[in-house]
C-alpha cells in the first residue's frame, strides 16, 4: 500500500477507496471537492502507471465525476492533476456552482479554506454511501 502523501492527510479526509485509488475529501467546504490517490508507490505522472493502472484511473476519475455531478447537482466538474506542491499523483475533482465563491476561475487560492462542521462533514458521507457502489470501501463509520 501506498502511504498517501503527508501534505493530502492534513488537508483531507480519507474517505475510502476503489479498487485501485483512494478517496479523499478536502477540508474545504466552499466546495464539494474530492481528491483520487492512486495506490502505487512513486508515481508522480499518469504516464508512469502502467496501461491497466491508467484505465483504472479513468474509469474510477469518470465513474466518480459522473457521480459527484448527479449527487451534488454540478454546474461543471473541474477535474485536475497538477502536482506542483504534492508531487504524489493525486486528482482533483472540484464541484463547481456559477454561484460558488471562486466561479469562473479556478478553486485553487481564490478565498480562504472554509472548514467543514462536524454535520457538513456528515451530510457529504450519507450523500456519498446513497451513491457508490459496492466496489467501493468506506473507511471508519
Amino acid at each position: 500500500m501506498a502511504e498517501i502523501h503527508p501534505q493530502l492527510q492534513q488537508d483531507c479526509l480519507t474517505i475510502g477507496r476503489f479498487k485501485m485509488c483512494y478517496l479523499l475529501l478536502m477540508r474545504d467546504a466552499n466546495y464539494p471537492w474530492f481528491v483520487l490517490v492512486p495506490d502505487r508507490e512513486g508515481i508522480t505522472e499518469i504516464y508512469q502507471l502502467s496501461k491497466e493502472d491508467q484505465h483504472q484511473l479513468i474509469e474510477e476519475s469518470s465513474y466518480l465525476a459522473s457521480i459527484l455531478m448527479k449527487t451534488f447537482q454540478a454546474d461543471k466538474m473541474n477535474i485536475a492533476a497538477i502536482g506542483n506542491i504534492v508531487s504524489q499523483l493525486h486528482i482533483h475533482h472540484v464541484v463547481r456552482y456559477r454561484d460558488d465563491a471562486a466561479w469562473p476561475a479556478p478553486v485553487w487560492g481564490k478565498v480562504p479554506v472554509e472548514p467543514y462542521t462536524e454535520a457538513q462533514m456528515a451530510i457529504v458521507i450519507t450523500k456519498l454511501k446513497e451513491v457508490l457502489t459496492d466496489s467501493f470501501e468506506f473507511f471508519g463509520k
